[in-house]
């Protein structure tokens, strides 16, 4: 294979990457009432995936506190279960594919 081709390839890898990360992401703001249901807003998908909520207290994903499946495409008004109000900061992951494809810290108020 020749150089060209490899950094055509190389190229085309990093165009469908960007894509499909403009294609996930929170559109919500970045604070959230402390609630044992979080509201979330509108989530962006490229694909069918879920919604995973965290601890965020050390800014690291801490303890799983609830899940929400999402559909691809724009899905709005996401709210997820946590059992209870969270005691500190969360973040929110989207997967799809088993793959973290956007990520969002929220403060919890």
């Amino acid at each position: 294979m020749s150089i060209k081709m490899i950094a055509l390839a190389a190229a085309t890898v990093a165009a469908t990457a960007t894509a499909a990360s403009a294609d996930n992401y929170f559109a919500f703001g970045d604070r959230l009432e402390n609630s044992s249901t979080l509201e979330l807003g509108t989530i962006r998908a490229a694909a069918d995936g879920v919604v995973e909520i965290y601890d965020g207290r050390f800014g690291d994903l801490g303890a799983l506190l609830g899940t929400e499946e999402v559909m691809a495409g724009a899905n709005s008004d996401v709210r997820v279960n946590v059992g209870h109000g969270p005691d500190a900061d969360v973040i929110a992951v989207l997967k799809v594919d088993g793959q973290i494809v956007a990520q969002q810290e929220y403060e919890v108020n």
